[in-house]
Parts: structure tokens; C-alpha cells; sequence
């Protein structure tokens, strides 16, 4: 598949820069003559480059001039240079080997994060899981120990339970890894599950289709669901139970809401509620103080009627929004059904 090329504004202020990106701008407007330069940084430091340049996008002549006056003169005339995965990967290629360059480009390329430790953060823990339980506790022990706790709690809950226990066990006794072990566990993981992963992972039709369906308003849902439970009853079923609907904000608990509410502009949230049950409605009111819920029941009564697909719009705003912040950590949002739940 194609890569998009980016369309984001060129860069015209070095001072934006940060201290990897501007070595980026730096080593690609040198180019491939002056690679003696990468030799003399270390792999952390390659990687941290690495990652900057090839998400740079376009940097203005000017700001290429500002940043290349010390080292050198006349900038002025050479243009605006290009960051991209193609010209990363054609720069270390030139001075590394190529199995390092492509194991390197498809570290950067993703999972998302910067390190190894950060991409499993965002494994899902029972593929971490089904992987790690084939592995000497020690070792499960150690990865454990370095990735957030939360993610850890997930991926020892998804191992069987004697195993986990184990786990547990040898982390309690854990003494600082030697610094060759963590390298070797790190270069395992590497090349035996992230790149197997990046080679064979495959998103869910039916979870793409839930995420297309909690884009329709709501008629046009209705709909296609109705129509394809007359064609495929079975699959109608998944995709429903994979979609995250409005109504479902009913079940983050009290800290939930009252993130979400921070994060929601008020006019939306009360053009939202107009379309809302009762019991929604009443569950946002509680989490404000009895001010705010007032002045909000008073937006809405002097809102009147409103269109259907207004209240469609606000509804869908409000559920990317909590999307957004369970992204970014902030709350949690579980599929439905069974014991799954939302939890802050």
C-alpha cells in the first residue's frame, strides 16, 4: 500500500525544532556525502534521529539556513529539505547494514512508540499474553517489570494462572538485569514477535465495520443494520456488539463522567442530552455541581426543538471524544456485553 505523503504546513521557525529534529534537518541537508557524521552517534541516538526525521515532513529553506549558519555558508540558495521514511531509510543504508537499517525503519514505522518497551505498551495483552506464556518466567518477569503497570495487570490476567503466579513470584525477587540480558530480551522481542506481528496482524472486519457504522447517523445505521441482519443475521450481531453507541457513556462510572465533562464543549454536551434517556441525562447531571446542572437544563429548554441529525452530530462528537481519552489513557472503554464494563 501506498504511503500518504503528508500534508501538514513546511516548518519556517527552527526554534519549533526539537534538539532531534534539528539534528535531522542537519544530517539530511549534509546528505549521503557526509555519513561519516552518524558514525560517531550511538544506536539510542540514531534511533531518537532516526524516528525525528523520517516524521518530519517538508522544513523551509529559511529555517534549514537559521539552523546550518554555524556549521556552514550560503544555505540560502539550496532549498527546503525532506524528511521522509524513504530518504531515512536511503541515508542509513548508505553506512549501515541492511538488515540493521530495515530492522531499525520497522521499528520506527510502528507499533506506535519510541522504544521496544513502549511499542508493547500497545500490544493488546492477550496477544502480548499468548506469546509471553511460551517463555521462562524470568524472562515474562523482566518485560513485565517494563511496561506500565496497568498494561502488566492486563497481560498477567490474560496468562494462565499457575504461570502468572510464577511471574509474580520471580518479579518479587527480581535484582537489576544486567544490561546484556535486557539487550538480548529486547533483540528477541524484536525480531521474534514485533516483526511477526508487524507481518501478520490483521484488524477484525467486523471491528472496522463497527467503527464505519458508529459514524452513521442514526437512521442511516438503523438501516444498514436492519439489512444486513435480513442477509447475515451472525454478522449483524458482532458488529452491534462491537459498536460503541452514545448510550453507552451510561456505564462509565462517576470519575469517568466527570473527565468526559471536562473535556466536552457545553453547548454540544447540552444539544447532545436533548437526544439522551432520561437516565443518561440524569447521570451527567449528578456528576455537576447543582449549578452548572441547572444553568445546563435551562440551555436546553431554551435550545426548543432541535433536528434529529444535530443531535446525531453532538452524540457522535461526545463518543470520539471519550474515544480520544481513553487514546490517551484518561478513562477506559470496554467493548459491551458480559462483564465488560467502563472503568476510569
Amino acid at each position: 500500500m501506498a504511503r500518504l505523503v503528508s500534508k501538514k504546513p513546511a516548518i519556517d521557525d527552527a526554534r519549533k525544532l526539537t534538539g532531534p529534529e534539528k539534528a535531522a534537518v542537519i544530517l539530511l541537508a549534509l546528505g549521503e556525502e557526509h555519513t561519516r557524521l552518524w558514525q560517531g552517534l550511538d544506536e539510542d541516538e540514531i534511533k531518537e534521529i532516526s524516528q525525528a526525521m523520517a516524521t518530519l515532513g517538508t522544513v523551509s529553506a529559511q529555517a534549514v539556513e537559521d539552523l546550518m549558519l554555524e556549521f556552514v555558508s550560503g544555505m540560502s540558495g539550496s532549498g527546503a529539505v525532506m524528511g521522509s521514511f524513504e530518504q531515512t531509510q536511503k541515508l542509513l543504508a548508505s553506512f549501515m547494514p541492511v538488515d540493521r537499517v530495515e530492522s531499525m525503519m520497522e521499528e520506527i514505522r510502528g507499533p506506535a512508540g519510541r522504544t521496544m518497551w513502549d511499542k508493547l505498551g500497545n500490544v493488546n495483552e492477550a496477544v502480548l499474553a499468548n506469546y509471553l506464556k511460551n517463555e521462562y518466567p524470568q524472562t515474562v518477569a523482566v518485560v513485565l517489570s517494563k511496561i506500565k503497570p496497568d498494561h502488566a495487570s492486563r497481560v498477567l490476567t490474560s496468562l494462565p494462572e499457575d504461570f502468572a503466579l510464577e511471574c509474580v513470584q520471580r518479579m518479587l525477587r527480581m535484582e537489576p538485569v544486567q544490561r546484556e540480558i535486557l539487550d538480548k530480551i529486547e533483540q528477541t522481542l524484536r525480531t521474534e514477535f514485533m516483526s511477526n506481528l508487524a507481518r501478520t496482524s490483521k484488524r477484525d472486519s467486523h471491528e472496522m465495520m463497527a467503527d464505519i457504522f458508529n459514524s452513521f447517523d442514526r437512521q442511516t445505521e438503523a438501516r444498514f443494520i436492519g439489512a444486513l441482519e435480513e442477509r447475515n443475521r451472525e454478522a449483524a450481531e458482532r458488529i452491534r456488539a462491537l459498536m460503541f453507541v452514545f448510550e453507552d457513556l451510561s456505564r462509565l462510572d462517576p470519575g469517568g463522567v466527570q473527565t468526559l465533562l471536562r473535556a466536552v464543549e457545553k453547548d454540544q454536551l447540552g444539544l447532545a442530552l436533548k437526544g439522551a434517556s432520561e437516565t443518561l441525562r440524569e447521570m451527567f447531571f449528578s456528576n455537576m455541581s447543582e449549578r452548572a446542572a441547572k444553568i445546563m437544563r435551562e440551555d436546553m429548554n431554551s435550545m426548543g426543538p432541535v433536528r434529529l441529525k444535530d443531535v446525531d452530530l453532538a452524540q457522535m462528537a461526545m463518543v470520539q471524544v471519550a474515544k480520544d481519552l481513553a487514546a490517551k489513557g484518561e478513562i477506559m472503554l470496554a467493548g459491551q456485553g458480559g462483564d465488560d464494563e467502563l472503568i476510569y
